[in-house]
């Protein structure tokens, strides 16, 4: 089962380790934690999802190129014997790359833009340091093209794109991969040289150009008739192509909004200079998913010389539809699709890696019938490292992923409504259509194992599973108080109640099974220029409620006043001390109290001390909990007193010693003050 890993929290220490200026950052206890997945799945999805089946792979021979599986950072399946850790890390094969072909009609290249159009979020700038470790993760993950930058932007741009492509670019895996590292250029022979001095340090290295082919672009933003764009494009595929470039892509931006016989011809006249990767851009995201399966259809069926190149989609969300659009995209034969990690890009964001890479996973070799091959697409991403490459773009970039964000949100794989709860519980495939260990989420024995958030919305099902979980083996009886009291709590705290949470509420219900007086109200006021005061409502063994008003040195002093004078006792409070259950402005308060009745009073409770022969008065300890911490310490102290009433009624049933008040309720010639009744 691969929900069963468990993996204890690690400490967040790392080493930096540089070598030839390169920093690496290693932190030994990931690497710990990725090892000692003992009971680790061999399929990467749950049981009625299908495993891309294995392709034929060509190796890569370089006499300049690192092995990548050398370097610490990489985790190589050989690192374990363990044949389901291996499995699970294993790399997935791939036809040789070759620019502008792709052997495998059904293989789609996965095109990461997260290092060029991702850092175009506003905010979202990142240093070259950082660069290079995402780009690192993301040849760990397997993607075919790392778009590294916009190397005319600025000279750190320059930089950073070089520095991949001389180090990410020419690190080769033990399977013979190695990324490509492209650099992205407007249509000018100066962006192009540019780009080119940056990018072709890597073993494969592709020069990006654009220009624009909108009516409104050429227009208002070029002031370029049709004519002179088909020129300036033609020039600069060609030019790029005398630099000793093989792998040009070439986009018409804003291809969405662009005329098809006017793309019927520019794409043409590319193809024809030299273009091995046509690139069409949805650049506003204006493109129904039908729209934009349909042009890329029609671009492939009239596009003279179509045959020879590579079609590619690149979508942006403005309207939520980057993804359909890229997959509609893959639908009609589109064998390159490009995105980002987290889908950060300009405005609205671009397709998501790992929406796109799931799909394919999950619904790549029975949905998309009708393209080019036998319509059961396949990608080699290793979709272990989505996880750990999101939570680094997240963390570097600034842009945390919002909660509900398909496969990488904080709740994509939690689950707090009582029905779905009760489902997971029994079969994780009834809500979970992909296990979080898939993508990289090592869910372990946590939540149940089975993302299981208690919140208000849990059923008594969840809560009891997990507390046998915890190693509460509770009868039924006490099952329903401590639901009842997790019900309670819950409406009141945000996130749900963690193991520390329920384990309190076990404690605060540990007497509740002879409960004679329950607290149901209370009100209390203090300040620096006012007395403390408290109105306590308790309800009483007769079913009847009653109330009482007292003051006191602080509002716990006040609320354990006017319980006193409730239930008729006369107790010393030995002890009172209170903790945070767990952290944050919305922690539940856990109380713990011991109370001794006064000799001679009406409870007193007198009994033998073995060793010393006296007679020494019995104490009583009391827990209460509560998001409140009078509520919480109100509670603890009627939990002792009930402890008290219960013992002495039942040294009174065995005939033991009778002093005392008989009914344990009023003080002997005191009458509580009652001030209301209900």
């Amino acid at each position: 089962d691969a929900t069963n890993y468990h993996t204890k929290p690690t400490a967040c220490k790392y080493y930096n380790f540089s070598r030839n200026n390169i920093t690496m950052r290693f932190f030994p206890g990931a690497v710990l934690a990725a090892l000692s997945l003992g009971a680790a799945s061999t399929a990467a999805f749950s049981s009625n999802n299908k495993i891309i089946s294995s392709r034929s792979s060509a190796s890569l021979k370089s006499p300049v190129a690192r092995v990548r599986g050398t370097i610490p950072t990489a985790l190589s399946s050989s690192m374990s014997t363990d044949p389901a850790i291996a499995e699970l890390y294993k790399r997935k094969s791939r036809p040789e790359y070759i620019p502008g072909r792709i052997d495998d009609p059904d293989y789609v290249r996965i095109f990461d833009t997260t290092l060029r159009d991702g850092e175009q979020s506003p905010g979202a700038t990142l240093t070259s340091s950082e660069k290079l470790e995402i780009a690192r993760n993301l040849a760990k993950l397997g993607v075919d093209i790392i778009e590294a930058g916009f190397p005319i932007a600025s000279p750190d741009d320059f930089a950073g794109v070089k520095q991949i492509a001389d180090v990410v670019g020419n690190e080769v895996f033990e399977d013979g991969y190695v990324p490509v590292i492209a650099g992205l250029s407007r249509a000018n022979e100066k962006d192009i040289a540019r780009a080119w001095d940056a990018v072709k340090g890597a073993i494969r290295p592709r020069i990006h150009t654009f220009i624009a082919t909108s009516e409104i672009h050429m227009r208002s933003k070029l002031n370029k008739t049709p004519d002179e764009v088909v020129a300036i494009a033609v020039n600069a595929v060609k030019y790029a192509k005398s630099l000793g470039c093989d792998d040009i892509e070439f986009s018409p931006e804003d291809a969405g909004r662009s005329d098809p016989e006017f793309l019927y011809r520019i794409l043409a006249e590319t193809i024809d200079a030299g273009a091995t990767t046509l690139n069409i851009p949805d650049t506003t995201g204006w493109n129904m998913p039908w729209e934009f399966g349909e042009l890329i259809k029609k671009l492939r069926e009239n596009v003279r010389g179509a045959e020879n190149v590579i079609f590619s989609t690149h979508c942006q969300n403005d309207l939520g539809l980057a993804t359909a659009n890229s997959l509609s995209g893959a639908l009609n034969g589109a064998r390159q699709l490009e995105c980002t990690i987290n889908g950060i890009g300009e405005r609205a964001g671009n397709a998501s890696l790992e929406e796109i890479v799931m799909a394919l996973a999950l619904k790549g070799d029975e949905q998309f019938v009708g393209g080019p091959g036998t319509g059961k697409l396949f990608t080699a991403i290793n979709p272990v490292y989505i996880t750990p490459t999101s939570k680094m773009v997240a963390e570097y970039t600034g842009m945390k992923c919002q909660p509900h964000k398909a496969i990488v949100g904080a709740n994509a794989f939690q689950h707090e409504s009582g029905i779905h709860q009760d489902g997971m519980i029994k079969d994780k495939s009834t809500y979970e259509i992909m296990t979080p260990e898939s993508i990289g989420l090592m869910r372990g024995e946590s939540q149940s194992g089975a993302g299981i958030v208690l919140g208000k919305h849990s059923g008594r099902n969840a809560v009891g599973t997990r507390l046998r979980e915890l190693g509460y083996d509770l009868d039924l009886d006490k099952l329903n108080a401590v639901f009842a009291r997790f019900k309670e709590v819950a409406e009141k705290k945000k996130g749900g109640l963690d193991d520390d949470d329920l384990e309190s509420l076990v404690s605060d219900q540990s007497g509740s099974m002879n409960e004679l007086w329950k607290v149901t109200g209370l009100q209390a006021t203090t300040g620096l220029s006012g007395i403390p005061t408290a109105t306590v409502k308790l309800m009483g063994p007769d079913g009847v409620e009653r109330y009482v008003s007292s003051t006191g040195t602080g509002p716990v002093d006040a609320v354990y006043k006017a319980i006193d004078q409730i239930i008729g006792v006369e107790v010393t409070l030995e002890s009172y001390a209170m903790n945070s259950v767990n952290e944050g402005i919305e922690a539940l308060a856990s109380t713990r109290v011991v109370v001794v009745p006064t000799m001679d009073g009406p409870n007193d409770s007198a009994v033998m001390d073995a060793q010393t022969s006296q007679l020494r008065e019995k104490k009583f300890s009391g827990s209460g909990s509560d998001t409140d911490i009078i509520t919480s310490s109100a509670r603890a102290y009627v939990s002792a007193l009930n402890k008290l009433l219960t013992w002495k009624m039942r040294r009174m049933a065995n005939g033991a010693d009778q002093t005392g008040a008989k009914d344990a309720v009023a003080v002997d010639g005191e009458a509580p003050l009652v001030v209301g009744a209900n």
